[in-house]
Formats: structure tokens, C-alpha cells, sequence
């Protein structure tokens, strides 16, 4: 585990996210190989499948996710505080929570798969596959929480290596199952789901298994798990604004997966390509404020605002950078990357069309993402809730569903900087106020107690 209260702040949060980002990176090769095998060997037609079961799947688990975010933001600023007791009852209670609430998403998601894919256009030809990849996805939501749940634990006690081995461990296990699956059994578009689902249990059980054998203190007995209703409402006072926030953006992927259906299997193929593509080159950026936020929470709940302002700086500093360096890939290389995808000309054309728009604008993404980590962090996940709503539900859905009628599918792409310059304004001038240190958790007589 480690302390990120002491220390140079920009080598603390460089040396604690790269773990993070190399894990995540992982996780998304696995994504990209899913696409990359779909493209190639089950065509144009079952790559729209995947892209539009996407946003179903993200709608039904981002409540969850956000929800448990907040039981990592306590976990940081109790561990921060050195009070190991509360640490040890929230990862009690986020476990808990997370099995109620995979069965819950389970039984939803599979009763209402098809009435969904039906409400987002998705075209004829590709709506028997969408639904078995979707059923499949569902039925292996269990792992996927689980899995998730271990290696936030983890990441809020300070520890990014151990979920670094977990995550290359889900993806080399998932590239080998769609491999083996697809190219040697030949089996269609629900074995990808299913080499995902299968993956996930693997990495669930091996990671529970690490902080069950090496993290004594906080060792999980199924027969002694105790629910703390006080420190879930904490969480859920955090991470109800994050789950909602994460569910309503999952929404808007739906209602955009809706327009860019209606333009056919072409355009949502191109999607599916270039969201994987601005997915991997996003990521830094997204890191590195999972990482200031878990920094964040560590050195208020230990009282030092200055220093968690300085790490704050840092951030943005590092993001830029990398920013500025993923832009600059992407334009020189970007048609090279979408033809690992597809041999399709006219999708590579699409898909060239979106990175080229949305690449330009990765610094304000990177930025925005800086300030919106601080803030959650602090525990004030209110504004960046507000905030992400208004820029997608007012700005960015909206002004697609207007460009793309006089435009086509480019005014789809430049709807998404729109909603990123609204993003850092707010979050940018919230964090200015200073309203922020209200929100967080841990108060002053809390950092002396010492288990």
C-alpha cells in the first residue's frame, strides 16, 4: 500500500498512475481485439453489434460503478487518515453492495435487452447479434462488478500494482478466449462476449484471492462480512452523484447510438472503430485523474489542502503533455490505426472524419478530466455531476441531433469539444471558489486516530 501524503506530488502521482495506466491499457487491448477479430473475421455488419450493445451495457452498470466510486474515495481519505477499522467495515460494505447489485443488473438487463436495442434503432441486420452479445454480457455481470470492486480496494488503500497484474492478466486471458473462439472454433459475435465474461471471472477470483492471502488486515470471510449502513450512506452521499452522472452520460452514448444508427451499419461501424481508437488515446488523461483523485482524498483526509492543490497542478501539467503528444499520433497515424480495424474504405473514411474533429480538442478533455479528479477526490461530486448532464444533455445531444441533419455524421463528431469546453469552464471555476473543502469526509480530529 502506499502513503501519498509525503513526497514530490508530481513524481507521487506520475509513479502511482502508471501502474493504472499500463493496467487500463490492457484492459482496452482486450477491447481492441474484440473489435480487431470482429472486423476482420465476422465483418462490418456484427462490429455494429458490438458498437451499439456498448451503451446498453454502460447504461445498466454506470450506476453501480458510481456508486462504488464513492466507497473508494472513503477508503482513500480513511486510509489517508490511518484508520484502518473504517477501511476494513468499507470494503465490507462495497462488496456487499456490488453482489446485490450485479443480480439486480443481471435480471434487469436481461428482461429488457430486446425492447432497448429495438428503442436505439439498431438495423435489422444486426439486431440478432447485438442481442446475444448483450444477453451473454449481462449474464457474467457478477464477475465484471466483483472484479472492479477488488482493484478499486486496492487502488484506494494506494496499492495500483497488484490490480496492474490483474488487469494484463483479464486481457491476455480475453485476446487468447476470442482467438481460440472465433478464429479456431469459428463461432460468431456471442463467443466474444462470452471470452470477456470468462476472462473477468478468472481475474475476479485471483484477485480476491491476492487480498484475501497477502492483505491480512483486511482479509474477506463471507460469514463475518458486515454491512455498515452509516459509512454506505457516506459513500452513497459521494457516489450517488457519480452514479448519476455516469448513468445519464450512459444514457446520452444511447440516444447518440440512436442518431448514428439511423445513417446504417457504415457509420456505426466507424463509430464503434473510432470510439475504441479515442478511448485508448483518452486514457492518460483519465488515469491520471483516477490518480490525483485517490492522491486527493489521502492528503485532505490528512489535512494537507496545499499539497493536494500542488498534485492537482502537476496533473494538469502531465496531461497536457501527453495530450498534445496522442493529438499529434492521431493525425499523422490515424488512418494506419483504423485499418487495423477494417479493410472497408468507406468506414476508414467515416472514422478518419471523427478522430480528426475530436483529436484537436484532447487537451481540454485532459484538463477538464485534472479538475473533475480533485474534485471527487474532495468528495465534491456535485458539480462535476451537474456539469457532465448540462454539457451532454444541453449542449451535446442537441447540437448532434441539429448538425447532423444539415451536416451528416460530422455534426455528431463536433458536438462532443462543445460539451468539453462547457465541462472545464465550470469545473474550472468551482474549483476556484474553493467551495470544495466543505465536501470532504474526513474531518481534522478524524486524522489523529491511528488502529
Amino acid at each position: 500500500m502506499k502513503d501519498l501524503t509525503v513526497g514530490d506530488e508530481f513524481r507521487q502521482i506520475v509513479v502511482f498512475s502508471f501502474p493504472m495506466l499500463l493496467g487500463n491499457f490492457f484492459q482496452q487491448i482486450y477491447s481492441l481485439v474484440d473489435s480487431i477479430v470482429v472486423g476482420h473475421f465476422l465483418g462490418k455488419e456484427a462490429l455494429a453489434a458490438v458498437g451499439s450493445s456498448f451503451p446498453v451495457l454502460y447504461t445498466l452498470i454506470a450506476f453501480v460503478i458510481g456508486i462504488g466510486s464513492g466507497g473508494t474515495v472513503i477508503i482513500s481519505q480513511y486510509y489517508g487518515a490511518k484508520n484502518l477499522s473504517k477501511v476494513r467495515q468499507m470494503i465490507d460494505t462495497i462488496l456487499i453492495f456490488m453482489l446485490v447489485a450485479s443480480v439486480t443488473v443481471t435480471a434487469l438487463g436481461l428482461l429488457f435487452s430486446r425492447h432497448i436495442l429495438r428503442l436505439i434503432n439498431v438495423p435489422a441486420e444486426v439486431f440478432d447479434m447485438a442481442l446475444v452479445y448483450l444477453n451473454i454480457s449481462f449474464a457474467g455481470s457478477i464477475f465484471m462488478f466483483g472484479y472492479n470492486a477488488t482493484i478499486s480496494i486496492l487502488r484506494g488503500m494506494g496499492d495500483s500494482i497488484r490490480p496492474l497484474y490483474f488487469l494484463i492478466l483479464a486481457s491476455v486471458l480475453n485476446i487468447a478466449f476470442d482467438l481460440f473462439f472465433v478464429l479456431v472454433l469459428g463461432y460468431g459475435v456471442g463467443s466474444v462476449a462470452f471470452a470477456t465474461v470468462l476472462a473477468q471471472a478468472v481475474a475476479f477470483v485471483v484477485s480476491l484471492y491476492y487480498l484475501n492471502q497477502h492483505r491480512t488486515n483486511f482479509k474477506i470471510h463471507s460469514r463475518t462480512m458486515v454491512f455498515n449502513r452509516e459509512l454506505f450512506l457516506k459513500s452513497m452521499k459521494i457516489g450517488l452523484p457519480t452514479g448519476f452522472q455516469q448513468t445519464f452520460i450512459a444514457v446520452g452514448m444511447m440516444a447518440l447510438m440512436a442518431l448514428v444508427n439511423t445513417f446504417g451499419a457504415t457509420v456505426a461501424a466507424a463509430y464503434t472503430i473510432a470510439g475504441r481508437i479515442d478511448s485508448i488515446a483518452t486514457m492518460p488523461a483519465m488515469n491520471l485523474a483516477t490518480a490525483l483523485s485517490i492522491f486527493t482524498g489521502q492528503n485532505l483526509g490528512a489535512g494537507r489542502i496545499d499539497r493536494a492543490k500542488r498534485g492537482l497542478r502537476s496533473t494538469v501539467f502531465i496531461a497536457g503533455c501527453i495530450s498534445l503528444l496522442v493529438t499529434a499520433l492521431v493525425w499523422i497515424e490515424g488512418i494506419w490505426i483504423m485499418k487495423l480495424f477494417t479493410s472497408d474504405s468507406q468506414v476508414i473514411l467515416v472514422g478518419m472524419q471523427y478522430l480528426l474533429v475530436v483529436s484537436s480538442f484532447y487537451i481540454v478533455f485532459s484538463t477538464m478530466f485534472s479538475f473533475t479528479g480533485f474534485l471527487r477526490g474532495a468528495g465534491a461530486t456535485l458539480i462535476p455531476m451537474f456539469t457532465s448532464l448540462l454539457s451532454l444533455w444541453v449542449l451535446r445531444v442537441p447540437i448532434a441531433f441539429l448538425l447532423s441533419a444539415k451536416i451528416g455524421s460530422d455534426g455528431i463528431w463536433w458536438s462532443i469539444p462543445v460539451a468539453w469546453l462547457f465541462g472545464l469552464t465550470i469545473n474550472f471555476f468551482y474549483f476556484r471558489s474553493g467551495r470544495w473543502i466543505k465536501s470532504v469526509v474526513v474531518k481534522a480530529e478524524e486524522s489523529l486516530v491511528v488502529e
